[in-house]
């Protein structure tokens, strides 16, 4: 283990939690974050995502290469 030593300063009962703890919050923010930015997710968990693609598909242009390279 890289960091034993830590828990010569820490004690484990402290450590363990709070860093766990940490994680949970860290997660937490991350899924929040997500929630709140990505317009599709909310529509995705209320159940209507179909609808919402074939929505966005139906108003999106389908994107093109603006070069086309031809076979020899």
């Amino acid at each position: 283990m890289i960091y034993g030593k830590i828990w010569l300063y820490v004690k484990p009962s402290t450590g363990i939690p709070v860093y766990l703890g940490a994680v949970a919050i860290a997660a937490f923010a991350v899924h929040l974050a997500l929630f709140t930015n990505v317009p599709w997710l909310k529509a995705y968990y209320s159940g209507s995502a179909g609808k919402a693609v074939a929505a966005a598909a139906a108003d999106a242009a389908p994107a093109l290469p603006a070069t086309v390279v031809a076979k020899k």
